[in-house]
Formats: structure tokens, C-alpha cells, sequence
């Protein structure tokens, strides 16, 4: 990864920080996209100490706030002549329904929504600097995931937090296939992962008793990592796109996923609501 530029969404904790640790390990340069730059500092602090890299950077980045992610593009722009690779990393998992900066749905706002907008925005960055990779973590729980188009963001249905983020998940793997499409021929690939089952921040929002008997059985983060650092950097994976990754392998998604009527469907409303 000599000389590649990296973004790692949600990197300053859990799978992304290890993410970001991996890549940077191997040569890259990466940047931390993180809400909380304070955190932001202290895992980049970490992340150099740990691997003797210093070309590590923290830019904030708020996936609720267009605002928040046009200045984030902005500062790529200015600061960095070429992206390489983008690891869309950052997740939400939250407990009751909350609603983001654009009035969006967090789980669904979060997870897809700006995911897609984060994306879209940098992708001339990334065609120019072709070939380039996008890596999008999804989860096996989109096996479980259906999309309510007429309700996709709990406006009038009681609000239940795991069919959320499955519905988001699931969201995930209909946008990397779409895009894949899209991006045919461009030299820019995207793939959508599934981690594991992690021991990560993701639902800080449990009790702290779950939580903690849950993390006895799960993976480590930098177990976790593995899938996401292999799609993002294998050789044997240049030019491979539009598949859906688990334990480094590629793997049918779910049915639910390759419905190419319900890919274009989720785009269509997904471009009108983050113009």
C-alpha cells in the first residue's frame, strides 16, 4: 500500500481504528474520518506510536450533515491530489429512535444516506485516480433486512432498532451493487463486507451487562478488520467489483440484494433525498 491514500470512515474506534492501523501498517497514508476529532486524535496518536507511521491524518466527518460531508469533501480536495481507496466503516446502531442533523432517521440517515452521499462526492477523486477501490461494510444481518419503501425512516411505524439496522445493512449491499454498475469499465470497484461478529462500540447504546456477556463470544476488532483490509488492498481482488465479501471470501447476498428493480428504486430516492 506504499504510496496509496486512504479514507477510513468511523476509524477512531472498534473495526475502523484497526482498519485504519492495518492500512497504514502496510504503507498507506490514511485519513481518519471521525465525528469526534478529539477522539480522532487520540487514535491517530495510537495509530502512528503503534506502527511508526506518521502520515496520519483526522478530518472530521458528521455522515448526518450534508454539510458536514461537503466540507470533509472539500478539504480531500484541497489537501490530498489523489484517493486510492475509501473504506465506508462508520456505522449506527442506536437503541431508540433519533433523528440527524438533516432530519433523517439516524440508523437509516447514518448507514445509507450518507454513506451515499460521502460516495458520490468523492468519486471523481477516486476515478482520477484510477485504479480505486470502495469498500462497503454491510453486515450478515442484511440476510434479515427488508426495505419499507412507503416507511423506510420510521415516520409513522412504531420504531424497532435491529429491523432499522438491518433494513440499513441491507441498503448497503443494494447501493454497492448499483454502483458497481455505474462504475463499470471506470477502473474504480466497490465490494460490500461483512466483518463478523464483533466486539466493537456499535451498540453502546445496550445494556452495559449484554453488552459486556455478548463480547465474550465475539471477534476482536482487528479480527473484525481482516475482511475489510483484504478487500481493500489484495492484488488478487484488482478489477473485481460488485460482490459481497465474509471472511475474506466472496459470497452470495442475500436475494433481497440482487433485486436489480429494488437497486435502482433505493438510488432513485436516495439521490432526491440527499441532493
Amino acid at each position: 500500500m506504499n504510496g496509496k491514500i486512504c479514507i477510513v470512515t468511523g476509524s477512531n474506534t472498534g473495526i475502523g481504528k484497526e482498519t485504519a492501523r492495518e492500512l497504514a501498517r502496510r504503507g498507506a497514508t490514511v485519513v481518519l474520518a471521525v465525528r469526534d476529532a478529539v477522539k480522532g486524535e487520540a487514535a491517530r496518536a495510537e495509530i502512528a506510536a503503534s506502527t511508526g507511521r506518521a502520515d496520519v491524518a483526522v478530518i472530521p466527518l458528521d455522515l448526518g450533515s450534508l454539510a458536514s460531508i461537503r466540507a470533509f469533501v472539500a478539504r480531500m480536495e484541497a489537501e490530498y491530489p489523489r484517493l486510492d481507496v475509501l473504506v465506508n466503516n462508520a456505522g449506527a446502531w442506536p437503541t431508540t429512535k433519533g433523528t440527524t442533523a438533516e432530519g433523517w432517521e439516524t440508523t437509516f440517515g447514518s448507514n445509507h444516506l450518507g454513506t451515499f452521499r460521502l460516495t458520490m462526492d468523492l468519486l471523481p477523486l477516486l476515478q482520477k485516480s484510477a485504479p480505486a477501490r470502495i469498500v462497503v461494510l454491510s453486515s450478515a444481518l442484511h440476510y434479515q433486512g427488508k426495505m419499507v419503501w412507503d416507511d423506510l425512516m420510521y415516520e409513522r411505524r412504531p420504531y424497532a432498532a435491529v429491523a432499522a439496522y438491518n433494513q440499513s445493512k441491507l441498503a448497503n449491499v443494494l447501493f454497492t451493487l448499483a454502483l458497481s454498475r455505474r462504475l463499470a469499465g471506470s477502473g474504480v470497484t466497490v465490494n460490500a463486507v461483512h466483518p463478523g461478529v464483533v466486539a466493537t462500540d456499535l451498540a453502546r447504546g445496550y445494556p452495559a451487562f449484554l453488552v459486556k456477556l455478548f463480547h465474550l463470544f465475539l471477534l476482536t476488532p482487528a479480527k473484525g478488520a481482516a475482511c475489510s483490509v483484504h478487500v481493500a488492498s489484495s492484488p488478487e481482488l484488482e478489477g473485481v467489483s460488485g460482490r459481497y465479501f465474509e471472511k475474506s471470501k466472496s459470497k452470495e447476498p442475500a436475494k433481497a440484494a440482487l433485486d436489480a428493480e429494488a437497486q435502482e428504486r433505493l438510488w432513485t430516492l436516495t439521490e432526491k433525498l440527499t441532493a
